[in-house]
């Protein structure tokens, strides 16, 4: 019997755009040497895409979202994780069942292996889950070598900043001031900005204490929704 094949990969070559194909390995930095090589695309969008994962996600089990997030095609760990998060937020009721998708997304963190697969699904689904909880997880994550991981480490607690809870947020950039990756001076630069944007005082004395020996994307980042003459103060500080 011939094996039936994944519907949502099945719509998604459907929608291919050969630009879009010729675009994304440039735009994901998938040169040799780069955070994103090796990687493959079909050449979707995420508005498509998403439409897709809506239209599939309450038939989709995890067996079938699992052969998405095996794909070495972007596009269909994306949309996987679409689904697992609509799941996850529509339809799963009880605990075990959060537990569930939780325990099927850590076993997978290997395939959401680039900013976007982790700034999507990171804060749905480990966010809820750990907040009001031992974080001890996430900050592991953020310890390990793996950039990644790291990433989502940190993108989990924008769940606990949209709850006004910034702790633990505020140790991971404070571990990240030393990171050598501008992917994670970008992701610590926008959630010390989304804090500032609740409690512009927690901010400033996160700035006031680390601002001099911050990396430059992460202090622009972080300061980016403050008045000008403000900012230009920040970057313009050596002690």
């Amino acid at each position: 019997m011939k094996k039936k094949e994944n519907p949502v990969l099945q719509e998604l070559f459907s929608a291919k755009d050969p630009k879009k194909e010729a675009f994304f390995p440039r735009f994901f930095k998938t040169e040799k040497g780069e955070y994103g090589y090796g990687d493959k695309f079909i050449g979707v969008t995420v508005p498509i895409q998403r439409k897709i994962a809506l239209k599939h996600y309450k038939e989709m089990d995890l067996k079938e979202i699992q052969t998405l997030l095996d794909s070495e095609f972007h596009e269909a760990r994306l949309t996987g994780l679409f689904i697992l998060v609509l799941r996850f937020e529509k339809l799963a009721g009880s605990e075990k069942e959060k537990s569930e998708i939780v325990s099927f997304y850590k076993s997978n963190l290997s395939r959401v292996n680039n900013w976007d697969l982790v700034d999507s699904s990171a804060e749905k689904i480990l966010g809820p889950h750990y907040f009001g909880k031992d974080t001890k997880y996430l900050h592991d994550l953020t310890k390990t070598k793996d950039l990644w991981k790291n990433r989502i480490g940190i993108m989990s607690t924008f769940h606990f900043i949209k709850k006004g809870e910034f702790a633990d947020t505020l140790v991971m950039c404070e571990l990240f001031l030393n990171h050598k990756q501008d992917l994670i001076h970008k992701a610590s630069g926008w959630m010390l900005r989304e804090i500032g944007n609740r409690d512009k005082k927690t901010l400033i004395s996160f700035l006031t204490k680390h601002a001099s020996r911050m990396p430059r994307t992460m202090l622009r980042y972080s300061i980016e929704k403050l008045p000008e003459k403000e900012r230009q103060n920040w970057l313009n500080r050596e002690d």
